[in-house]
């Protein structure tokens, strides 16, 4: 290669454009340098999140994140998003990993459709996500606790659960075995159409029987139905002042009539309460109550010795008696 002044300026060229290129790289990509808004989210946890890393909006890359510190016991993360892209108050934002070897970014919804377009320096909501090294030690957990489980079903310890139970089959043999050989008798049975539950279940007596019950019970449900049809009518009419019963309810002049009516007999009985009118004096006067009194003890002695006399002569009694 020939040390000319074409190739060394080649050289620069190129060493400059890498270099170019790892600087971008390092500060966030040529989003650093175009035009866009900032936004903000708190995290209780970056999980191990990075300036420069992407912000993506349903899979789709719309920013890269410029600033992440420390702040009022949570972590401030600082999004630079393009203008052109409608970030709203209520969208959340959530810190996303997209392999097991931690390429972590910011994801954030849409929010709702009438949410307010977040502005510049706003602060929008967030949700947290589990950590990778969280779910890694809960899967070695559960891996640990398998493999105990696949310990305490191997060697002596296996023989000591199953010891007890095959000590009990071989005490119990004859009557485990007899208890089958019932079960399989009783089986037999049903299955030939014998005994209570082989003709419940075979024999169509008891099928006519319930499907009669099922009829009568359809029919008692129509009877009922019918019933109630006609107590709805009947309140519907009741309801429209239609018959005796819906004019009672409903007729503003009966009902004025009764309450006049109701209104007389309290006068009515007031006044007898008080001695008021004949029937008054009849209930509360004590002087008729006294000659009426004495009228009955002159009638009883006059009726004495009606038993003994003539018409005439008892005619005469009674009248001397009560003169």
């Amino acid at each position: 290669m020939k040390n000319s002044l074409e190739t060394r300026i080649g050289i620069f060229v190129a060493l400059v454009v890498l270099a170019a290129v790892f600087v971008l790289d390092i500060v966030g990509g040529p989003e650093k340098f175009t035009r866009g808004q900032r936004l903000y989210a708190q995290f209780k946890n970056a999980q191990d999140l990075k300036v420069g890393d992407r912000v993506k909006m349903a899979g789709v890359e719309v920013g890269r994140v410029e600033e992440i510190k420390l702040t009022n016991s949570a972590v401030m993360v600082g999004m630079k998003i393009r203008s052109d892209v409608e970030v709203k108050l209520d969208s959340l934002a959530t810190i996303k990993f997209t392999g097991l070897m931690g390429q972590n970014f910011v994801a954030i919804d849409f929010g709702s459709p009438g949410g307010t377009v977040a502005v510049n320096g706003a602060i929008i909501g967030s949700a947290e996500q589990p950590d990778l090294s969280a779910i890694m030690t809960r899967l070695d957990n559960v891996a640990a606790g398998v493999e105990n489980l696949t310990k305490s079903f191997t060697g002596d310890k296996i023989d000591n659960l199953l010891g007890p139970f095959t000590d009990f089959l071989k005490a119990n043999r004859e009557p485990l075995t007899a208890t089958f050989a019932n079960m399989q008798a009783i089986s037999g049975q049903i299955s030939k159409g014998q005994g209570t539950v082989g003709k419940l279940i075979f024999d169509d007596t008891f099928y006519n029987s319930a499907l009669d019950t099922v009829s009568n019970l359809q029919s008692a449900t129509d009877e009922i139905k019918v019933t109630i049809s006609d107590a709805r009518k009947v309140l519907d009419d009741v309801n429209s002042g239609q018959g005796t019963l819906g004019k009672l309810v409903k007729d503003e002049k009966l009902y004025n009539e009764t309450t006049e009516s109701m209104t007389n007999l309290k006068e009515i009985l007031l006044k007898i309460n008080h001695g008021d009118g004949t029937v008054g004096k009849l209930v509360n006067d004590q002087e008729f109550y006294k000659n009426a009194k004495m009228t009955l003890q002159k009638l009883d002695k006059a009726t004495d010795g009606l038993e003994d006399q003539g018409p005439l002569s008892v005619l005469g009694i009674v009248v001397s008696s009560l003169l």
